[in-house]
């Protein structure tokens, strides 16, 4: 593996409301520091919907010697507002890049799911249930494959304009993209119950196509059995206009088993023989730890983070940071190490 590294999160926007309330750039540096010096990682994906955000952060992690994966993450935006949110980007991802960093530009995300226009439905959610509760699954597989390709070919220009380095996007593998026009295959890839038998031969398939092929999303949420829903673990939180609320019943906590999920995921694609890997996520500050209340309040069961969020205390591995290092951050520092 070329490069090894794993998301950080300044922050999704949706509908006006940002899912990182507290955005301290000092903060900031030291949980990249902690990224390069403590888990070992080389690359980092900036990700998120504010531009500011992103380029601070991105620009901490290029002092830090990290290449830098800028990656606006656009969410129910519309076609035009997100070649907007691409133009402003690519024109802060270049400035980095003339600054002498190792800057790769992700044209967005998962566009099919995360925002209108490509699949039938409102809102995500409507948008899975089009792919597994309808008659016409491989009509709106192949109608959302030609409704992203295309707005590929409209934002890619777009972007390559004003950013001279690499370009790729994060797809899902219903989008079947057209790689042609891209630097790097990149995929969000989660291996689930329904497919862990065929995980392995699919990521060979994958690099096989010549390109090389970077995992932009992969990991698991920290209650037991998610690990077999894969991509889907969020599914058991309960939300409001403002965010995360409440789990929608009681789980287990399972951080062996997101440990031991991130690591096999790891050496799987190690042994397929991808370029680059990034884990979901370092944190995500709006899916608390609460430790001491109800265990249907215990957001982190949920997070894909592999640190534990506080909302009212500092952790003890990390007595300046508000979060403590879960199971999973140790398996990934130790695999970053051997390898």
């Amino acid at each position: 593996m070329r490069a090894k590294g794993i998301s950080y999160d300044t922050g999704f926007v949706k509908n006006g409301a940002i899912s990182r309330k507290r955005f301290d750039p000092e903060v900031v540096r030291r949980e990249l520091r902690v990224i390069r010096d403590d888990l070992h990682c080389d690359a980092v994906r900036v990700m998120g919907g504010d531009p500011e955000r992103i380029e601070v952060a991105a620009g901490h992690a290029a002092d830090l010697g990290l290449e830098v994966w800028f990656s606006p993450y656009p969410l129910e935006l519309a076609a035009e507002e997100m070649l907007s949110l691409f133009a402003d980007c690519a024109e802060r991802a270049e400035r980095l890049r003339r600054r002498g960093a190792e800057v790769v530009f992700v044209t967005g995300a998962e566009l099919s799911l995360m925002n209108p226009g490509f699949l039938p439905g409102d809102g995500t959610g409507e948008r899975i249930a089009s792919l597994t509760r309808s008659d016409q699954v491989r009509e709106h597989i192949q109608e959302a494959g030609a409704r992203v390709n295309e707005f590929l070919g409209r934002a890619v220009p777009l972007v390559r304009e004003r950013f001279g380095g690499k370009v790729t996007y994060a797809s899902v593998p219903l989008e079947r993209v057209d790689w042609a026009l891209f630097d790097i295959m990149s995929m969000d890839l989660y291996r689930s119950a329904e497919i862990a038998d065929r995980f392995a031969e699919g990521v060979q398939g994958l690099v096989a196509q010549g390109k090389p092929v970077a995992i932009t999303e992969f990991g698991a949420a920290g209650y037991q059995g998610a690990g077999d829903r894969g991509a889907l673990g969020l599914e058991i939180v309960e939300y409001d206009d403002e965010g995360p609320v409440r789990l929608n019943g009681e789980y287990a906590r399972d951080e062996a088993g997101q440990a031991r999920y991130v690591r096999e995921l790891l050496e799987a694609f190690d042994a397929g023989g991808v370029d680059t890997t990034f884990v979901f996520t370092f944190a995500l500050y709006d899916h608390v730890h609460r430790p001491d209340g109800s265990p249907r309040e215990d957001l982190d069961l949920a997070s894909y983070g592999i640190v534990k969020v506080y909302e009212d205390r500092f952790g003890v591995t990390y007595p300046d940071m508000p979060w403590e290092p879960k199971a999973a951050f140790a398996a990934l520092a130790d695999f970053h190490r051997e390898h």
